[in-house]
């Protein structure tokens, strides 16, 4: 498999939006899948994983910069999501999520990557230490969700999995979620408001898209299965893992979540970050290069 560039999303944006977007390259999975990254930085590899309602413009505008003085780092959108294609609900699970991510690694020849993921895309992170602790240095998890719960995703995208849900998600496209998907993207950085130069430059209109919205529909329906399948297995995990939660994230609980995982898995360090909600990427930047640090130096040898 060799990477090939396109600038193909799953449907018609504005130029305003396409303006807006870090330049990808896609690889092509198998069964007609794709994954697209953006590529900076060099040294040890780091792939990062975004979470919901988000492409890899979240991260891109978030810690990768930082991380890039010390890593060569691959976000990636996750599969459905952004510029990468997948195969529907059957690839929505987190530990399909992961599989799938790991074919891009491979492709592109990366060894022992630490694997980073906020919120959803922790818990493909996670899911990724799980099935191939071998092949990683280890994980970072930034506000994970980590244990199936009922969640407020089942209730708003849930019904766009269903029969007749991308119909409903294109009635909704030019309805509801003009005035929906604003509130949740400022919730998201409750206590703090969201950054200036994220409000400018990340492409909500890629995000928003009815089929991004039937894909985080079906995400939500796959979120117990994968969930369950992960705590049931966190106590097998042979990889070091570092978890970053915020004390303030009314999205995803620290304690009932991250905080409780760190419990389970062996070799996991938790650290809780003040007066910090759900985005804590965007306000530590800091802290998420530490963390990433402290799992890749001794799987690379340095000190």
């Amino acid at each position: 498999m060799r990477p090939q560039a396109t600038v193909s999303p799953t449907g018609p944006i504005s130029s305003a939006v396409t303006a807006r977007m870090v330049p990808r390259t896609v690889i092509e999975l198998s069964g007609g899948r794709t994954l697209a990254y953006a590529e900076m930085g060099s040294g040890p590899p780091l792939v990062a994983i975004h979470g919901t309602l988000m492409s890899l413009e979240d991260l891109w505008l978030g810690p990768v910069p930082y991380l890039a003085r010390h890593f060569r780092v691959i976000a990636v959108d996750r599969p459905g999501h952004g510029f990468s294609r997948r195969k529907g609900a059957a690839d929505a699970h987190s530990w399909r999520q992961a599989a799938l991510i790991r074919e891009g690694v491979r492709a592109l020849g990366l060894e022992r990557p630490v694997i980073l993921g906020h919120s959803f895309g922790g818990a493909v992170a996670l899911a990724y230490a799980l099935q191939f602790a071998d092949e990683i240095a280890g994980t970072v998890a930034l506000a994970p969700i980590c244990y199936p719960e009922p969640r407020l995703e089942h209730l708003i995208f849930g019904p766009r999995a269903a029969p007749g849900g991308r119909a409903l998600s294109g009635a909704l496209e030019r309805s509801a979620d003009p005035a929906l998907l604003p509130l949740l993207w400022n919730a998201m950085f409750l206590p703090s408001v969201m950054p200036a130069a994220f409000a400018a430059h990340y492409p909500f209109g890629l995000a928003a898209q009815a089929a991004q919205l039937v894909a985080e529909g079906e995400d939500a329906m796959g979120l117990t299965a994968g969930l369950t399948r992960s705590a049931l297995t966190y106590q097998t995990c042979r990889v070091p893992v570092r978890i970053l939660g915020g004390d303030s994230d009314i999205v995803v609980s620290t304690p009932r979540h991250g905080a409780l995982a760190s419990l389970q898995i062996p070799d996991a360090v938790f650290q809780t970050l003040r007066r910090t909600g759900h985005m804590l990427h965007h306000q530590h930047p800091e802290a998420v290069v530490a963390a990433a640090q402290a799992i890749s130096a001794p799987a690379h040898g340095k000190a």
